[in-house]
């Protein structure tokens, strides 16, 4: 019941965000499925591992984007919701249709169009996240009210936490592979496909943009103190730091080593 009128508050604050979140999400578990039945490989694992992680996160970001700009008072809601569906929605689609082709989407530069179509796709995701910081400085302008100070405060982490690590996605970039110290294919664990054997990237990547959600989460439901939210954004931050650093020196994350 608590999910229930959680999704339908969602729709009621952004109809746009919330149906494209809603496709995401559906899409995301019929690419999962589609990995149990196709035979298609990449790198070693299932080609449809990819368009299911990025359709469903890009369904939790459109979500959560949804329920923070409802609570700006001046801000077209609107343009952004297009903007993000044109941009996001071109993403997906692009991967998914290199996925049911065999080939790869990311650092793909093997023809003039997929070198293209690369590069868009590095632009669209660099977009979204200029315009995500820009909304987290909005969410510092004193006409917000009835806004918990220790909810505010998570949102304004989660969002600029998320902004770092969504940047930190030039790293894999400019180096054309996620992993470090290897080549790519390495057996990683289930689905996420994070190496177990050298750097990656990904884990630093995932973990700090995930801070989008799990900050104010916790704020609504289970810190409420502004004090303890600024100790618990801190520390995250240093977890999505030491990923990074361990993937940089070419270690892969303690935990699934």
């Amino acid at each position: 019941m608590i999910l229930l009128g959680t999704l339908s508050e969602l729709r009621v604050r952004n109809e746009t965000l919330f149906l494209f979140g809603l496709v995401c999400i559906l899409a995301g578990f019929l690419f999962l499925l589609a990995s149990r039945l196709s035979g298609i490989t990449l790198d070693g694992v299932s080609a449809w591992h990819k368009p299911f992680k990025f359709a469903l996160s890009i369904g939790i970001y459109s979500w959560t984007m949804a329920w923070f700009c409802a609570y700006l008072p001046a801000f077209n809601v609107r343009a952004f919701s297009i903007f993000t569906v044109a941009a996001l929605g071109f993403e997906i689609v692009y991967i998914a249709l290199q996925a049911a082709r065999g080939q790869r989407s990311h650092f793909n530069t093997g023809t003039p169009l997929y070198a293209a179509l690369y590069s868009l796709m590095a632009i669209a995701a660099t977009a979204v996240t200029v315009y995500t910081a820009y909304i987290g400085f909005l969410f510092f302008d004193s006409t917000i009210s009835g806004l918990p100070h220790h909810y505010l405060l998570a949102i304004r982490w989660g969002i600029f936490i998320f902004v770092i690590f969504s940047f930190e996605g030039f790293v894999m970039g400019g180096r054309m592979s996620h992993t470090i110290g290897g080549d790519d294919g390495n057996h990683g664990i289930p689905i996420l496909n994070w190496s177990r054997k050298f750097g990656d990237p990904r884990v630093a990547h995932f973990v700090g943009m995930h801070a989008l959600q799990l900050l104010p989460f916790l704020a609504y439901y289970v810190v409420k103190n502004s004090t303890a939210i600024h100790i618990i954004a801190i520390l995250y931050l240093l977890l999505a730091l030491f990923t990074l650093v361990q993937a940089l020196n070419g270690r892969p994350f303690f935990l699934i080593r």
